[in-house]
């Protein structure tokens, strides 16, 4: 089984940018703490960043070709791409939402998420540790289908 895990815009700043907010981890941190649950999981992931909206786009469509789900922290774009939001619709592939800070406690703008409605659901406040949780889940709920589907 592989996942994609989509970073958004600006998460390649993790460690310096607002650690008041998102913490002191870096993103090669969390990827490595992501690859060792995967590796105990026994799914293999494909972990991208990107700050392009377009390249996330471009990354949830090949996910369609042969992952099993998408684990995405969209990151600003969670409130403004109608375009991400479609292209998690249309490929179909169970995903969940994860943010470090917790979107509903912040600033106005960020408490709607365009994406929330076409995922299986959102890990939001607890920082890193989101991620493994979401992951967790992610392949739980897609061994889930597959028993029963």
């Amino acid at each position: 089984m592989k996942v994609l895990v989509l970073h958004g815009p600006n998460l390649n700043l993790l460690g310096r940018r607002e650690p008041e907010v998102y913490g002191r981890k870096t993103l090669i941190e969390i990827n490595r703490e992501l690859t060792e649950v995967a590796e105990e999981l026994g799914v293999e992931l494909r972990i991208v960043q990107s700050n392009h909206e377009g390249e996330l786009v471009d990354e949830v469509q090949k996910a369609g070709e042969d992952c099993a789900g998408i684990l995405i922290n969209p990151a600003a774009y969670t409130h403004t791409s109608v375009a991400l939001r479609d292209a998690l619709a249309a490929v179909g592939l169970p995903a969940v939402e994860v943010h470090l800070s917790n979107i509903h406690a912040r600033e106005e703008f960020r408490r709607k998420s365009l994406t929330a409605p076409v995922v299986l659901g959102q890990i939001s406040g607890f920082g890193p540790d989101g991620y493994l949780w979401g992951l967790r889940a992610l392949v739980k709920k897609i061994r889930e289908a597959g028993a029963n589907g």
